[in-house]
């Protein structure tokens, strides 16, 4: 294949952007999280797709092949050509592609391993318009995981997952997680104080709910993707970043619950 198209000139881009692999067809990043991935009234800066814009330069379109939410980190990939996101899409949609994700979440998981099957659909109870639930009338959910590491902190225990989303609904680990009783570390919505969602967007989260949040942001991160693409198999990894792994034992052995 053609190297990349020639880039953009912006100073200090290349720090805003965590290239994990790159070449005519595909773009693939490390998100950090607090990033929105589509446009966003502050600027091409303020938003995944900005940057990647401004990094390749006139001339080419990106396409973002999957999404994640603004707090979650991890692989995003971006097709450089309509074809080449036609096809990866495709791949996404008859879920060929396999997922991984790293969740930090409150209590001690007992099971190793298991299944969360839950339709999802939206909450109309909330005030939080975006927020969905487990309801029976929902779109058929699964997520898989197994536990990695439980750990404790000042008295409190916490479960270090994998997980495996077998659909792409939408908030679906953060949903299927807190519906068995384990949310996410940092989640705003589905934490157990929606108003802390409310209080982030109003501009008022008080001190009290940040230390309650105990992260700044929700502990998920989408750690690799493998798919089969154009006759070969391609697989993409990234690691969490250190607010996130800060909050784990410094050691296997240390802090078990």
């Amino acid at each position: 294949m053609t190297g990349p198209p020639k880039r953009g000139t912006v100073p200090g881009l290349d720090a805003l952007l965590q290239i994990l692999h790159e070449h005519a067809d595909l773009l693939v990043l490390n998100k950090p999280a607090d990033l929105v991935c589509h446009p966003s009234k502050d600027g091409e800066l303020s938003s995944l797709i900005g940057r990647v814009r401004l990094h390749l330069g006139a001339g080419v379109r990106p396409h973002l092949v999957n999404r994640l939410d603004r707090e979650t980190s991890g692989v995003i990939l971006v097709a450089k050509t309509d074809g080449a996101a036609r096809e990866l899409r495709r791949l996404w949609e008859t879920r060929r592609v396999r997922k991984e994700y790293l969740a930090i979440v409150r209590g001690e998981v007992r099971e190793d391993s298991g299944t969360i099957d839950a339709p999802l659909g939206k909450d109309v109870t909330s005030r939080v318009a975006i927020r969905d639930c487990v309801r029976p009338d929902g779109a058929q959910s699964e997520t898989g995981f197994e536990v990695v590491r439980r750990f404790a902190r000042d008295g409190e225990s916490f479960t270090l997952l994998r997980v495996q989303p077998r659909t792409g609904r939408k908030h679906q680990i953060r949903i299927h997680l807190a519906h068995v009783g384990h949310p996410i570390v940092g989640d705003k919505i589905y934490g157990g104080d929606e108003d802390a969602y409310l209080a982030l967007v109003e501009r008022r989260l008080t001190d009290g709910q940040r230390a309650r949040l105990l992260l700044p942001h929700q502990a998920l991160h989408a750690a690799s993707v493998t798919f089969e693409w154009r006759g070969r198999w391609c697989s993409f990894a990234c690691q969490p970043e250190p607010w996130f792994t800060a909050f784990l034992p410094s050691s296997p052995g240390a802090a078990q619950a």
